[in-house]
């Protein structure tokens, strides 16, 4: 099948062309940027150097026909004003902004700004694999989920709508690499200020709790909101997310391990990891960095009726890119972990 990428210059449309190049049933047609027409895709990403001689075009509808399927890895705000005009000719579209992951427009205006084809949102499928394995087959319109977002709707999936959870009092931490602010260059990712800092980057509001308010609250029968904080950390990739869960009742290990086995033990890319020894005992970003593997671990804190779960993976992989490709393998009947299926990098 033949792909194009939009914005294929950035961090997550750079990792789409090292995972597709890979893939054995995927032949790029074509790779679009407005600032690099022109130029070969190893100026850019230059550890695809003599792995391809692609180069970077300007985008234009004609060329899209071409394709089968196209990934959109486009700032936030651009994907809604290309997206229409794509499903319009029949090609399938993937796209790993924000711009189609909420359904109500209300919520979205309120966290991103006015939506200008909001008929879209409800037509959408939210692209977590691990959810919407069903709905992804059919799907012409798949919005990946943001990276913090995913990290925290998989640690809680399988137990946000047990009976033992406080689901009034639930808050989750991430810390996440540099990465995850993108390419474009600003004060706040210079190297100096970015270096040795855990830096609380966003304590309240953040966008991505939009999503898993939407996600969990659907698991879970009734509303859920999370409280939610972010912070960036020295690390180029990677998300360890920490989530505190309230219950009203002692909660045994044992039922923890029920349930997480129960959501997860036939899911190809989420790891139970809660081991009693060893230096990883439990989830840490530096084990799946470039993998698409989101591991998932807990502990219970008897003396306050509290379960901590921990949630880590990569946020261009598992939180952007190989996301997007294991949601493409499913709409086109491929198996789901073609061209996904490695470890991470270990050490980094």
């Amino acid at each position: 099948m033949k792909v194009g990428i939009v914005g294929a210059s950035g961090y997550t449309g750079g990792e789409l062309i090292r995972l597709l190049l890979g893939h054995p049933e995927v032949e790029i047609q074509y790779i679009t940027s407005r600032r690099y027409i022109d130029k070969y895709v190893h100026t850019i990403h230059p550890n695809l150097r003599h792995i391809s001689n692609i180069k970077f075009e300007k985008f234009e509808i004609d060329k899209a026909n071409n394709c089968d399927l196209i990934f959109l890895a486009v700032p936030h705000g651009a994907s809604m004003s290309l997206v229409p005009s794509i499903l319009e000719t029949g090609i399938k579209v993937i796209d790993l902004s924000a711009d189609f992951r909420l359904e109500d427009e209300a919520i979205y205006n309120k966290y991103y700004g006015e939506h200008s084809c909001p008929e879209l949102l409800k037509k959408r499928v939210y692209g977590l694999p691990e959810l919407y394995r069903n709905e992804i087959k059919n799907a012409s319109l798949v919005a990946c989920c943001g990276c913090m977002a995913t990290s925290v709707i998989l640690g809680l999936a399988p137990i946000i709508n047990a009976d033992f959870v406080d689901k009034k009092h639930i808050s989750a931490d991430s810390k996440i690499g540099s990465s995850g602010a993108g390419k474009k260059f600003n004060f706040a990712t210079h190297h100096p200020e970015r270096n040795n800092v855990v830096r609380p980057y966003k304590p309240t509001g953040h966008r991505h709790t939009a999503e898993m308010n939407q996600e969990l609250s659907k698991i879970a029968n009734e509303q859920i909101s999370i409280a939610f904080s972010a912070h960036g950390v020295s690390m180029v990739r990677g998300i360890l997310t920490t989530i505190q869960v309230f219950t009203n009742r002692t909660v045994e290990d044992r039922e923890l391990w029920k349930l997480f086995r129960a959501k997860y033990n036939n899911e190809p890319f989420v790891r139970i990891i809660k081991q009693k020894v060893g230096n990883f005992r439990l989830p840490d970003p530096k084990i799946v960095i470039g993998s698409n593997f989101c591991d998932v671990g807990f502990e219970i804190d008897e003396s306050m009726n509290r379960i901590v779960v921990l949630s880590a993976l990569d946020n261009l992989i598992k939180g952007a890119s190989g996301s997007a490709v294991q949601s493409m393998n499913i709409m086109f009947g491929f198996d789901e972990t073609m061209g996904l299926v490695f470890p991470g990098i270990h050490p980094i």
